[in-house]
């Protein structure tokens, strides 16, 4: 089984903290991260037919894909507690969770700023962002466009 997958938008703040925020929590490494603008991010677009403008975090896991607050609630019962907790909130129905969620990815830049350039992981955190070339060993059979 592969570790799941958090696809983000490398120039938002608020996306850029939360990474920073599982990455400081995820003692176990359970996680990896690609941001969507990264080559491997346009690879993952071209698996997942992901709009090139997507609005939300993913979370891949399991060969499935997760968006909006499934994703990210998803991505919180896989912490340990008190974060894991946080997944209880997958009882309320999408069509409740999802308008907040997208209220806050719409406003996201607005509100939490966004940077100059796209989100290049440090050194210790390169083992958490996988290559395009290793994406490509775990879903064969997808080649960028050209």
């Amino acid at each position: 089984m592969t570790r799941p997958l958090v696809i983000f938008d490398g120039y938002c703040n608020l996306c850029n903290r939360s990474v920073d925020f599982i990455v400081k929590r995820d003692h176990q490494c359970i996680f990896r991260f690609v941001a969507f603008q990264s080559v491997a991010g346009a690879f993952l677009s071209e698996v997942f037919k992901i709009p090139s403008e997507p609005q939300s975090v993913m979370l891949i896991s399991d060969g499935k894909i997760y968006q909006q607050s499934e994703a990210a609630l998803l991505i919180a019962s896989m912490l340990k507690k008190p974060w894991s907790w946080l997944g209880f909130f997958r009882i309320i129905p999408k069509a409740l969770r999802d308008p907040i969620y997208n209220l806050v990815a719409t406003n996201r830049y607005r509100w939490f700023g966004k940077r100059q350039v796209c989100r290049m992981p440090t050194e210790e955190e390169r083992r958490l962002f996988p290559s395009v070339e290793e994406l490509k060993l775990e879903f064969p059979g997808f080649k960028l466009p050209v």
